[in-house]
């Protein structure tokens, strides 16, 4: 294994790759399938890695969200299995031969609807699994054998210790979103799963954000490594149009309905640090009279499927998410991003505002600065090597203003502005004490005509003749039985 990076490819270099798909040597199956989804150039990420991964390469492609990754990896890949393609019934002739692994649910369903669309001419069978619903579909599934199996790391080590996923046969592997999944957290069950492979395989990683440190890890899991590039790195797209506003913390609410308004905004997604915060966000919205859906780690698969797809289908006007939800999601034509909170990673905040501007459409990205961000935007300008201007936003005065604090009144009175509230004169305070009955406060009066009490008086002792103790009971005469005790 080699961990060195060779920069641009030769093969590329020296012929430009084809801009139209018609023109690479693909199957008619998946020209066709590709026409039905209504492509018919490639993006500059497709054009550069569809010809490597067809070469047999191991490819490491860095592109900006929205540009067509899942393509670039997931039609080389299929045109290179339609070799073992066949219409046996028989699972074992369906052995998975490649295995896509997504940090998130949401990115490996989409993948999967990404990955059907294209094989659905051929008789390649393709699947998905993840957490948070039940293995027992997922079970039948597999057993029933698939050549594409796309995962989530956490259920596929599932299913591979329920020896449900039998992976000595994959040939090609493919790491999205591979900055997150090389990531600390991911890194051991990755390192898992990898040893249940075969040594001689293709490996493919894509992903929006490379670091150097990543660029490292990564190479030692690829075999003379060609890294693509069609943009810089980290960089943002050029359709979509930052802005960056100055407000405060009670007023980030307000600001995003003011700005949906003054731009006829009528879909957005709204990100979030917190998933506490994403749901009290979305009460607030629909409060103000928007149709809204929270979208966290804390809602169950099937909770946040459905929210995705009212959004995608225009039931929902603002979706609250968090970061589980800005990597990978494809939603057509989506007018805007706003960022409720700046990301405390840097990298997150290329991946959220990467949901819009996609496929060459315009798109707006406002995030909303508090004073408290600086440090964060600041990593922002670092990442992006672009420095972001702050601006003010105007808000009408429609809001009853909140009364202001002690602190606010203290201070307002120290510097001498007309605002300040007048002193109001210290009093001491004196806590209410409960009604009395003057009759309980009384001390007791004993009646004249009462006598002693009861537990002064004593029964008259009459004395025993044989003077024993009043308290000793006298002993029973018993009558003697068959012939008894006689005095002498």
């Amino acid at each position: 294994m080699s961990s060195d990076l060779q920069v641009g490819a030769p093969e590329a270099a020296e012929n430009p790759p084809p801009a139209r798909f018609d023109t690479l040597p693909l199957d008619g199956k998946l020209l066709r399938a590709v026409a039905d989804q209504g492509y018919a150039t490639m993006t500059p990420i497709q054009a550069k890695a569809i010809p490597i991964v067809l070469a047999g390469r191991d490819v490491m492609g860095a592109a900006q969200t929205g540009t067509g990754k899942t393509a670039a990896f997931s039609i080389p890949l299929l045109q290179k299995m339609l070799k073992h393609e066949n219409a046996s019934a028989s699972p074992a002739r369906h052995p998975v031969r490649a295995l896509v692994l997504a940090p998130t649910r949401e990115l490996a369903d989409q993948v999967a609807n990404n990955v059907k669309a294209y094989a659905k001419h051929s008789n390649l069978r393709a699947a998905v699994v993840f957490g948070g619903v039940d293995m027992k579909p997922q079970t039948l599934e597999l057993k029933a054998g698939v050549e594409i199996l796309i995962a989530t790391p956490g259920r596929l080590l599932d299913h591979i210790e329920a020896k449900n996923a039998v992976l000595n046969q994959v040939e090609y592997v493919v790491l999205d979103e591979a900055d997150r999944m090389l990531d600390i957290g991911f890194l051991p069950d990755l390192q898992r799963i990898l040893s249940y492979l075969p040594k001689q395989r293709q490996t493919l990683l894509f992903s929006a954000t490379f670091s150097p440190e990543i660029k490292k890890l990564a190479g030692s899991y690829l075999q003379d490594p060609i890294l693509v590039e069609v943009a810089r790195p980290n960089a943002t797209a050029s359709t979509v149009e930052q802005r960056f506003y100055s407000v405060a913390d009670d007023d980030k609410r307000r600001a995003i309905v003011h700005l949906l308004r003054e731009r006829s905004i009528t879909q957005a997604i709204v990100f979030v640090n917190s998933k506490l915060g994403a749901a009290r966000l979305a009460r607030s919205f629909e409060r103000d009279g928007m149709r809204t859906s929270a979208l966290h780690g804390d809602k169950s698969q099937d909770e946040r499927l459905k929210s995705l797809a009212a959004f995608k289908a225009g039931e929902v006007d603002l979706l609250v998410a968090t970061d589980v939800a800005a990597r990978g999601l494809d939603i057509a034509d989506l007018p805007a991003v706003f960022n409720f909170d700046v990301p405390f990673n840097a990298e997150d905040y290329v991946h959220r505002i990467g949901r819009t501007g996609r496929a060459g459409a315009s798109g707006l990205a406002v995030t909303l600065v508090t004073r408290n961000d600086a440090r964060l935007v600041a990593d922002i300008e670092k990442l992006i090597k672009k420095k972001l201007d702050l601006e003010a936003l105007e808000l009408d005065e429609d809001r009853p203003r909140r009364r202001p604090s002690r602190e606010d009144e203290r201070g307002a009175a120290r510097e001498g502005r007309a605002d300040a509230a007048p002193a109001s004169p210290s009093r001491r305070y004196e806590p209410r004490s409960a009604p009395r009955d003057p009759f309980f406060d009384k001390p007791y009066e004993p009646k004249p005509s009462d006598g002693p009490a009861a537990w002064e008086k004593s029964a008259p002792v009459t004395p025993s003749p044989n003077r024993l103790s009043p308290n000793i009971r006298p002993k029973r005469k018993v009558a003697a039985l068959l012939g008894g005790l006689s005095k002498v």
